[in-house]
This record gives structure tokens, C-alpha cells and sequence, in this order.
């Protein structure tokens, strides 16, 4: 799906819900997050990535075909030797179901794009140490209408 104003505003409203050892934490674009700032600072990461492989291109899938999506992802990110946490996208719009996503301390932004395209996503959710989270737009995803 090409990436519009509508698009864009939907990634915005969306919690990128986070469930780290310590406790849960709520991820928004561009709003810095001191929970993981600290958590980051403590594992020793100086950056970050939330994934998902749920509803390519934004089209909704079936249940069972996102689940072995998601699970795909996640066995490609355990064998290249990156650590996980449970994750899960809540759209402000209720009508958009609650995607599983995870959570992934150490991956770079050029690592985390060329899996968001691989499994045809719009854009990941990155940062740094700093804790804040920003949208990147893939490839996929077409400038804003």
C-alpha cells in the first residue's frame, strides 16, 4: 500500500507496546521513552528495532497466516544471533486488530529495513540509545499523496 497522509497518521496513532524483563513499555514515534533509555543503557544497547511480519502492506491476513509470518520473522532474528521481546502494535483505530510485533535490542536501522521489506511492511519503528523511537518509511511504501 502506498504510503498517504491517512497511512502515515495511522502509524502515528499506534502504540508500539513493548514487554521488556522489567515491565511493560509504551512506545510512540518521536516521543522519547525514559523507561527504555534506561533499559537500553543497562543492556548495553545503543539501538533498537520494533518488527512485525502481521498484515504486509497493511492488508489484513487471516489469523494463522500471520502467526507463521510472525514466527518466521522471529526464527530469522534468533538464528542471526539477535535477542527478542514479546511486542504488540495497538492502533488507536480499534477497528485495526492488535498485530504481534517484537522487540529487538542491537539491530541496526539498515538491518531492520531490509527485514520490514522482506516481509512487506510499510515501515519499522527504530531509535538509538536516547530511547526514541522513530518511524522509517521502506522502499514499499510510496511518498505521501
Amino acid at each position: 500500500m502506498a504510503k498517504t497522509t491517512e497511512l502515515e497518521a495511522a502509524y502515528q496513532a499506534t502504540t508500539y507496546r513493548v514487554y521488556l524483563p522489567d515491565g511493560r513499555c509504551d512506545l510512540h514515534p518521536g516521543v522519547a521513552s525514559e523507561t527504555l533509555r534506561c533499559w537500553l543503557e543497562t543492556a548495553g544497547a545503543t539501538c533498537f528495532a520494533v518488527l512485525t511480519a502481521y498484515n504486509p502492506a497493511s492488508l489484513p491476513l487471516d489469523g494463522s497466516e500471520n502467526a507463521s509470518r510472525q514466527s518466521q520473522l522471529e526464527c530469522e532474528l534468533l538464528d542471526s544471533g539477535f535477542e527478542t521481546y514479546v511486542g504488540e502494535n495497538v492502533a488507536d483505530d480499534a477497528a485495526w486488530p492488535v498485530e504481534e510485533s517484537c522487540f529487538v535490542p542491537g539491530i541496526a536501522v539498515a538491518e531492520a529495513i531490509t527485514l520490514g521489506e522482506r516481509y512487506g511492511q510499510n515501515a519499522v519503528l527504530c531509535g538509538g540509545a536516547d530511547g526514541v523511537p522513530e518511524l522509517v518509511w521502506l522502499a514499499t511504501a510510496a511518498a505521501p499523496s
